[in-house]
Formats: C-alpha cells, structure tokens, sequence
C-alpha cells in the first residue's frame, strides 16, 4: 500500500508504516522516525520486537511511500454497513468493512486480503482514512454523510 505524500518527516515524528509482506497486506503499525534518508526512513515500531531479542523494538528501513503520519483521533459512534475501517488486531491498525452488528458497541469486520469475517468492540474501531497529497481524505466507497461528518472531524484538527 502506497501513499501519496508531499510531506518528509523528521527523527522523533510518530507515524504509522503500511505493510507490503504476505499476510500483512492491508496493515499499519504505529512507528517512529530514526533517521531520514531521502527516499528511505529508518522506523522503530512501538509494538514490534527484534525476532532474535524480544527485548529490543524493531527497527528497520523502509520506503518513503510505506510512511504516513498518524490519523487524527476521530473517535467513532457509530458505523454503517460497508463502512471502511481499520481495527486494531494484534498490534497494528487492520484494513476491513462493516458487514454487520451487535447492539450498538460491537460489529463484524469483514477482510479482504484474508476473506475473514471478525467482530470487534467499537473501542477498537476506527474510521478508515487515506492519506493523499498531504491530506487525510475518506475514501470514496463510505456514504456522503459519513465522509462529510469525518472531513469536518478531519479538518478541525489541521
């Protein structure tokens, strides 16, 4: 997943880095910049550790494209079926859509990368967001209302 960004971070910027690998696809984890390197950031995740020392954050190198910084804290009420989301799972923000509910505080998620269908409280749910030419954008398939009400959210926090 690549982003589109007119914007460089600097060491110490918390970010978010999408991921590209096989069984990761259509996830970000909440990262921040060690080093700039151009066309290159060199991140070390808050959640992920070192396979060879769980002690230790990972770090690593990765696209400028993969880096994005964190959503504004839109905090949800409510979401509507097809809504696109991201639900925190196993440490990292996961790309999905409602497909259903339970009550008002628990819903169905359902991913594409992995055709699993998983329900969620709605404290760890929140409304999915582009990032495009600098900016945080809703994405094209959520209702008008939704994406009107999340852009006035979006925008009184720039």
């Amino acid at each position: 997943m690549a982003f589109h960004s007119k914007h460089s971070f600097q060491r110490g910027d918390q970010v978010e880095v999408s991921s590209n690998m096989e069984g990761f696809l259509g996830s970000f984890w909440k990262a921040t910049i060690v080093a700039n390197m151009g066309s290159n950031y060199v991140v070390e995740y808050e959640d992920l550790l070192e396979e060879h020392d769980e002690s230790t954050l990972l770090r690593e190198t990765v696209r400028a494209n993969q880096v994005r910084p964190r959503p504004p804290g839109v905090v949800p009420s409510r979401f509507s079926n097809n809504d696109k989301v991201d639900a925190f799972y196993r440490d990292g923000w996961w790309v999905g859509k409602i497909s259903g509910s339970e009550g008002s505080d628990k819903y169905h998620v359902f991913f594409e990368t992995t055709g699993e269908e998983i329900a969620y409280p709605i404290s760890e749910l929140r409304f999915h967001l582009d990032w495009r030419n600098g900016k945080w954008v809703s994405p094209k398939n959520s209702s008008k209302k939704r994406r009107r009400g999340v852009h006035e959210l979006v925008s009184q926090e720039e």
